[in-house]
């Protein structure tokens, strides 16, 4: 009888820590490498700069901003409909291989546009269709946030409707108040669009992240991949970083349910093995399984934003204590979280006031004073990218 592999939590945490790039960092300007194990998540706004610096050399917000200017790096919707940095070499496996190849997959992935559909008797790829086709028209040249995309764009499709259609388009929606229903359904579509590989962000500008043609802002396409071999390297990426694993937690990291993942998960299900873990039955990819076993949790401490690649896991348990879970994982207002030694120790919140940083930090047990030291250090490199002159460190306990 097949002996299935057990392994400790220890050997799982210092397994991902070093695959998301948090046991050492890479050296200077290798934004490419540390954003293509996963992407890294950019809300809220700031955070994949502190996400990158904990897994990069020499981060500054020159640097990144001359990755995105120089179009190495993209800034674009997929997992979860979220905004993400990726390599733009890679963005292929991060937009076309998160596009559910299902109408049902889909509406799940962008949660909310399901009922406006039906009563406006679209399918969402008729909807989509729409959206892509005066999209093209309306942003041309352009670059415009998502309430006045979605104001043009809404405005150029709703001649083309039947009139009872175009009632319902036009009157005020759920969503948002004062908005009509088909400024709405394009907002949802948009996200399509971005996996889709027709629209991106351009860079910020102020408070708004305006949408830019992926055409007028790129020089060259982007490397096309057929779906299934961008789900399958969508899946090897999140097998590395987050393996062991189950189909209820991919399904959960990229948006779908756990019944829609058989396009994803078919890819290499020759390739996985099965493996026992503290909590569960979960599978590995074979290629990483002598790495689990002999891996050992890194030493050092980094400060990781909220929303971090590491901290995505969903498998929360594996990662840290289930009493702290409410603590990290907010609806709203998520912490930062303090890694020691290979262990999530506490939180972290700032507040700027002019061009002063106060940092403070809630360990969950009392941290040692050469502990506090090292915290304190990593807090003045945040503080500096954060624009502070000066930063404060404040112990809770």
């Amino acid at each position: 009888m097949e002996t299935v592999p057990k392994l400790s939590n220890d050997q799982i945490i210092g397994f991902r820590l070093r695959t998301h790039g948090l046991a050492e960092r890479l050296a200077e300007r290798e934004f490419s490498r540390a954003a293509g194990r996963c992407g890294i998540q950019d809300s809220p706004p700031g955070s994949a700069l502190l996400a990158l610096h904990a897994r990069v050399r020499g981060v500054a917000v020159d640097t990144l901003d001359e990755a995105l200017e120089s179009r190495e790096l993209l800034r674009t919707w997929c997992m979860r409909g979220a905004p993400f940095l990726v390599p733009t070499a890679e963005a292929a496996v991060f937009t076309t291989g998160v596009l559910p190849p299902t109408e049902d997959a889909a509406r799940h992935l962008i949660q909310g546009v399901g009922p406006a559909l039906d009563g406006l008797g679209l399918t969402l790829d008729e909807a989509v269709d729409l959206t892509a086709r005066h999209t093209a028209a309306v942003l041309s040249g352009r670059r415009l946030a998502i309430a006045q995309l979605g104001v043009e764009v809404a405005a150029a499709i709703a001649p083309e409707l039947g009139a009872d259609q175009r009632e319902r388009w036009e009157a005020e929606g759920p969503h948002a108040a004062g908005q009509p229903l088909g400024e709405a359904v394009v907002h949802f579509c948009v996200r399509v669009l971005a996996l889709r590989g027709q629209v991106c962000f351009a860079p910020r500008d102020g408070n708004t992240a305006p949408f830019a043609l992926t055409d007028d802002w790129l020089p060259a396409p982007i490397p096309a991949r057929t779906p299934e071999d961008a789900r399958a390297g969508l899946f090897r990426r999140f097998l590395r970083c987050y393996g062991p694993t189950t189909r209820a937690d991919f399904a959960a990291w990229i948006g779908v349910r756990a019944a829609d993942v058989d396009p994803w998960w078919d890819t290499l299900a020759d390739q996985l093995e099965r493996v026992d873990t503290e909590g569960a039955r979960a599978w590995a990819h074979a290629d990483d399984l002598t790495e689990l076993r002999e891996t050992s949790l890194p030493t050092g401490v980094r400060l990781l934003p909220p929303r971090d690649p590491y901290t995505q896991a969903r498998d929360r348990a594996v990662i840290l204590a289930p009493e702290h879970h409410r603590a990290v994982w907010k609806p709203v207002g998520e912490p930062g979280t303090v890694l020691l030694d290979g262990r999530i120790v506490g939180l972290w919140r700032p507040r700027k006031r002019s061009d002063h940083l106060t940092l403070t930090v809630t360990p969950f047990t009392p941290l040692s004073a050469s502990d506090r030291a090292s915290v304190s250090v990593e807090a003045e490199a945040v503080g500096a990218l954060r624009g502070a002159t000066s930063t404060v460190v404040a112990f809770d306990s």
